[in-house]
């Protein structure tokens, strides 16, 4: 009995489990979170509409800016735990581990046992994923849905029945509602694989997808179809969005805005729903300073001078930024990157966090680190199939199931090659197809070595000493904040070179360990990048992993994410609350992350005026005197920049004509540069108030 309990007792799998339980759960309720969603989780226990529409706001004012699908999760968590940074990570993190098993069992019944702890080993280690998984971005939750999916379409080639066809597409459908387009990245293999796989003739197969893709079609279609049917007055505003609409959203700003880079953080949108017509590097500018929390260039200025710590008036300029922040001029924010001596991981304009578009992106320092390890070992794994299918002469069941993998990983390498705009963490889309075809790649290289038969036989020692001269480049790009010790990196380059010479030598036995520790060589890096945002701390609004978390976790990105926490100081809120009245909202923003701040430390709703850019177009002067007069509003908070586009600049105008402004002594008292913005000062922010 034991003998038999022993044998259906997977140990390597347990300890892959358990050490993806440590690098997706290891301290999460430290981690951070992002405010823009926790708020929106907070928010969406308050009533069913607001949990419906994923609104920001307890009042439903408007959504955030995505579909509703991931965050029902974490409102429930919120529901079930309370509101706190543990409460909205735990679902990622559960769909982190359960992603690593699931990769397990969808490799295992093709290509046996060995592949498939590969697969959820390597996977378990990708770093980027790592990163996001342990945030409350949503990412790892749409990477299991897809997982779940690829799951099902396998299991309807091998059972032949519709109906676990039907399934796998409507997950995608699902997908869809979670991050709109990016979940259809993966349609192309999900419909090659089963055209090619499925037993029965091309007729029925093409009728079979037909039909899965109507499926598809409904369910990804289902929340946009309901909300837009809805009038607008009678919902939130659909966040990020030009025209109130979900289907606008999902093709613009979530879909063709990514491809161009015209939906950059900035408030690139204008307000009639085109895209302003401004010159490259200023959209790229203000993609990155709005991150930082510079203006956007052409933002009205409603305070041409800024008091300073000691309370003189300036000129208007930028404050400096505080310790562990690039020293530059707000122009040159945008387009900042990494440099000798400016770590990979700071955050700037497009060029800054992902790099120029081109054929050579991925490898580059910003982005090589973060999922790009492998991909040499990848390149010879796709050269071994092609060899394979010639020898066998035929396409069988792993060849296809390999090349399900390709075409779920190339189209997203060339979107990630050229994208005008998206955030590293984007990245982890790529990790389940790096992690599956690197383990079941190694096992065809190395059926090839065993045979020794013709020069297919040097393609596994040739992956290894490649993908190892590969990590070591890696390694020379992060000098300046690994601080490595180069007889690590020569010791890994002889550890190359070793595998490389060893694999040719007849003792199969010792070439067989040999690829068990090239194998394990190859991901001591990646584990080592994963770890870095469970032992430093991450940016848990942009994530990313890398050694620069050990000097700038605290201070740098992680400070942009968490500063914002800094606007929402006690006194604000304490006047707030002391002056409210019963309002429906108890002041008014542009920003999403500052009425996100402050509806955390409150129970009350916030209304966010431009949505998560600051430039959505929600209101126009007539409307929100219309909301002022109904006693809904009384308190405008405005920064020098809070809001951009044609629309919120009348906006603004009509608050400082309409209304009052609050003397800062009354709702900044006793306040000290850290409780103000995360530059030292009160970046010319003032309070408004409408006394009828």
């Amino acid at each position: 009995m034991k003998a038999k309990l022993r044998g259906r007792v997977d140990v390597w799998l347990i300890a892959i489990f358990l050490l993806s339980v440590f690098l997706n759960f290891y301290n999460i309720g430290n981690a951070g979170s992002n405010v823009y969603y926790t708020a929106a989780a907070k928010s969406m226990t308050a009533n069913w509409k607001a949990f419906f529409f994923a609104s920001l706001d307890p009042a439903g004012f408007i959504t955030v800016d995505k579909p509703p699908v991931a965050l029902w999760f974490q409102a429930l968590s919120v529901a079930i735990f309370g509101v706190s940074d543990w409460s909205v990570l735990l679902p990622e993190a559960i769909a982190g581990v359960l992603s690593t098993l699931l990769i397990y069992f969808i490799v295992k019944p093709i290509f046996g046992r060995a592949p498939a702890l590969w697969s959820s080993l390597i996977f378990a280690c990708t770093p980027i994923f790592v990163a996001v998984a342990r945030t409350n971005n949503i990412d790892a939750i749409l990477i299991f849905t897809l997982l779940a999916a690829a799951w099902a379409l396998m299991k309807s080639v091998h059972k032949q029945k519709i109906s676990w066809l039907l399934f796998s597409f409507a997950l995608v459908g699902i997908g869809f509602n979670m991050k709109m387009l990016q979940a259809y990245m993966v349609l192309p293999a999900f419909y090659l694989f089963y055209f090619l796989a499925d037993k029965a003739n091309w007729k029925k197969r093409i009728g079979h997808l037909s039909l899965a893709t109507v499926v598809l079609f409904v369910i990804s279609i289902s929340y946009a179809a309901v909300a837009d049917s809805i009038p607008k007055d009678k919902r939130p505003y659909i966040g990020s969005s030009q025209t109130n609409s979900v289907f606008e959203l999902a093709f613009g700003y979530n879909g063709v805005g990514r491809l161009t880079g015209e939906a950059g953080p900035g408030g690139n949108h204008s307000s009639d729903g085109n895209m302003p017509r401004m010159n490259p590097q200023t959209n790229e500018q203000n993609q990155g300073n709005a991150l930082l929390g510079v203006p956007p260039q052409g933002t009205p200025n409603i305070n041409s001078q800024i008091n300073d710590e000691n309370g003189n008036q300036g000129n208007g300029s930028l404050p400096s930024p505080p310790q562990g922040m690039p020293g530059m001029n707000p122009g040159e924010m945008g387009n900042f990157g990494p440099n000798e001596s400016q770590p990979p991981g700071r955050m700037g304009g497009i060029g800054g966090e992902t790099g120029e578009p081109g054929l050579f992106r991925l490898f580059n320092q910003q982005m090589a680190g973060q999922i790009s390890w492998l991909l040499p070992f990848v390149l010879f794994s796709l050269i071994g199939l092609i060899v394979s299918i010639r020898k066998q002469r035929a396409l069988t069941l792993p060849h296809q199931f390999t090349m399900f993998w390709f075409i779920w990983l190339i189209p997203m390498m060339g979107f990630f090659s050229i994208a005008g705009f998206f955030h590293r963490y984007y990245l982890s889309m790529m990790a389940p197809a790096i992690a599956v075809i690197t383990a079941i790649g190694s096992t065809i290289l190395w059926e090839f070595y065993k045979e020794k038969r013709d020069w297919s036989q040097w393609l596994l020692p040739t992956a290894f000493l490649v993908t190892f001269l590969f990590e070591a480049y890696v390694l020379f790009q992060n000098r300046s904040s690994i601080h490595v010790s180069w007889m690590l990196v020569i010791a890994l380059l002889g550890l190359a070179i070793f595998a490389f010479i060893v694999a040719f030598r007849n003792k199969e036995k010792t070439a067989y360990y040999t690829k068990i520790a090239g194998m394990i060589g190859l991901l001591i890096m990646p584990f080592y990048w994963s770890l870095t945002p469970v032992l430093y701390g991450g940016n848990s609004a942009i994530p990313y992993a890398g050694p620069d978390l050990r000097h700038s976790g605290q201070q740098g990105d992680r400070m942009m994410a968490g500063g914002m926490e800094r606007e929402a100081n006690s006194s604000l809120i304490e006047y707030l609350e002391k002056n409210y009245n019963g309002e429906k909202y108890l002041v008014a923003t542009f920003r999403a992350n500052t009425a996100a701040q402050i509806m955390l430390k409150t129970d009350k709703a916030v209304m966010a005026m431009g949505g998560f850019l600051g430039s959505d177009p929600v209101l126009t002067p007539e409307k929100l005197e219309q909301i002022v007069k109904k006693g809904e509003v009384r308190y405008f908070l405005i920064s020098g920049f809070g809001g951009g586009g044609e629309s919120n600049s009348e906006l603004i105008q009509w608050i400082q004509k309409h209304c009052k402004e609050v003397p800062q002594e009354e709702w900044q008292k006793g306040q000290t540069s850290a409780d103000r913005h995360p530059f030292g000062t009160d970046r010319a922010e003032k309070l408004y108030k409408y006394e009828g």
